[in-house]
């Protein structure tokens, strides 16, 4: 598909650094890069956004091998329990289905124990971010991104 625009960020004035300001922001709350990763990625499936990951072996070996295994976070063993929760809360805050309970006290409790207040709320903010882009980025047909 061919793009129907330049990336709006670029093309809108002041638009890109206050985006690229609140990642650098929600960065420095203490959530550990990996999970962060994993939300950004799992959040991007849902919303059809693809990235292409390196071929080069030494490229690839570079990046997190459990990437490719995020769609199946539930099922397979190589995550923990906070990244777990953190990917429970992701889904839920993206999808969506009932915006009255989007993310419902149970899985909001769940991640509590495991991530501070301050934590939280950068990952939920994390969460929008990457939805904003996601969609962003879907409706204008951007090509699929390289994952770093």
């Amino acid at each position: 598909m061919t793009p129907r625009m330049d990336n709006p960020s670029l093309v809108v004035p002041g638009a890109l650094q206050p985006l690229l300001d609140l990642t650098e922001v929600i960065g420095k709350v203490g959530v550990p890069q990996t999970t962060l990763d994993l939300i950004r990625l799992r959040v991007s499936q849902i919303n059809g956004r693809g990235y292409t990951f390196p071929d080069d072996p030494d490229q690839a070996a570079k990046t997190d091998p459990r990437l490719r295994r995020v769609a199946h976070w539930r099922t397979e063993s190589c995550f923990d329990e906070a990244e777990r929760h953190a990917l429970e809360m992701a889904e839920a805050v993206t999808l969506m289905t009932d915006p009255q309970d989007m993310a419902s006290d149970e899985v909001w409790e769940k991640s509590s124990q495991h991530y501070t207040d301050e934590q939280l709320g950068a990952l939920v903010m994390h969460i929008g971010l990457v939805n904003l882009w996601n969609r962003v980025n879907v409706a204008t047909r951007q090509e699929d991104a390289a994952w770093r």
